[in-house]
């Protein structure tokens, strides 16, 4: 590849260079092992870990369920934790029946000049049906509390167009309630559930 013959273009030196080595940056849900929790972090330390639990739910346009849910929340030394979290149907016996809703995302609390974390938090969700949701929230001592402040679709998603959460640490359990705005319908409770940690 040339430009003339006194001038040749010489490709980028990654173009034909071999795979690199797997990504060398520690991800946990441990606080004993990897990098140091951000001290922007410190009011959500309770949350970092892997949850299991069981939840209800529910709304206007559907029969209620029961879920099986597993959360995980982990760091990497810098100022925000990466929320997963995968669920699975439960039959009356509470065995799965199949694979249901998926998320990932990031909360970010909002940072003081210093770089010190405040207690506000700002959250993006992802979901693999096609929502969007930037929620921003306040976190009060073990408590977090969260509102959507806009929510995107595609084109082919099912309407969504508000929720607010409610997540809490009573006595070493991860409690959460979601209410959500879909469908024509108003601001209803959702999901509710309590997960046990099992992991960091």
């Amino acid at each position: 590849m040339v430009s003339d013959s006194d001038n040749p273009i010489q490709p980028p030196p990654w173009l034909n260079a071999p795979p690199v080595d797997p990504y060398p940056f520690a991800e946990t849900y441990d606080l004993r092992t990897g990098p140091d929790l951000h001290p922007a972090l410190n009011s959500l330390l309770p949350y970092v870990g892997l949850w299991r639990g069981r939840g209800r739910g529910g709304f206007p346009t559907i029969e209620d369920f029961d879920y099986a849910q597993e959360i995980r929340i982990t760091h990497d030394g810098r100022p925000f934790l990466h929320y997963e979290s995968r669920a699975w149907i439960l039959d009356e016996q509470s065995q799965p029946v199949r694979p249901a809703g998926r998320e990932v995302g990031w909360w970010r609390p909002v940072l003081r000049e210093e770089g010190s974390g405040t207690d506000e938090l700002e959250v993006l969700l992802t979901t693999p049906t096609g929502v969007m949701e930037l929620h921003v929230g306040k976190i009060t001592g073990t408590q977090v509390e969260l509102v959507s402040d806009a929510v995107l679709r595609t084109a082919t998603a099912k309407e969504v167009t508000a929720g607010h959460r409610l997540f809490g640490i009573v006595e070493g359990a991860l409690l959460y309630a979601q209410d959500m705005a879909a469908m024509g319908q108003p601001l209803s409770p959702h999901l509710s559930a309590r997960l046990i940690r099992v992991g960091g």
